[in-house]
């Protein structure tokens, strides 16, 4: 089992010696972090480093291809032709990379929750209808029967 999996008997995750390597052995640091976890819970559970990464491969990406550009076009030696070469081919291939795995994976994905958001909203609203549906037969059956 592993460690800190919830089962009875099971040694707690936060040992002295992992608060230690963590360096939340320090009572100013444990106190920074408790004030601070709910930030830290939502950019654990959210996507914000992914995007941040992505954001981040694209600038770096873009920046090597038009660098790798504009030094193979300036330079005619062959060793320096050769890396400008692999700069060029290297920025495109990590700035279109970031593209692709945006319009493959990030945007459906956010649609996806868009939906559930949609679909969770309005399910409350549909049974809600479907009471107050059951509800007005309901009294039409007890008045068919009282006449």
């Amino acid at each position: 089992m592993t460690e800190g999996s919830g089962a009875t008997g099971a040694p707690h995750p936060f040992t002295d010696e992992k608060l230690h390597d963590a360096g939340l052995d320090d009572p100013h640091a444990l106190a920074w972090m408790e004030a601070h976890l709910p930030e830290f819970r939502e950019q654990a559970s959210g996507q914000r480093p992914q995007y941040w990464i992505l954001g981040i491969g694209f600038v770096v990406g873009l920046a090597a291809h038009v660098g790798g550009y504009l030094l193979r076009s300036s330079v005619a030696t062959e060793p320096f032709g050769l890396l400008a070469d692999l700069l060029y081919s290297l920025g495109f291939a990590l700035w279109t990379g970031v593209v692709l795995v945006f319009f493959v994976q990030i945007w459906p994905e956010a649609k996806r929750r868009q939906l559930k958001r949609w679909l969770d909203a309005y399910e409350p609203t549909l049974r809600k209808k479907a009471r107050a549906g059951g509800d007005q037969a309901s009294r039409d059956d007890r008045a068919s029967t009282a006449r």
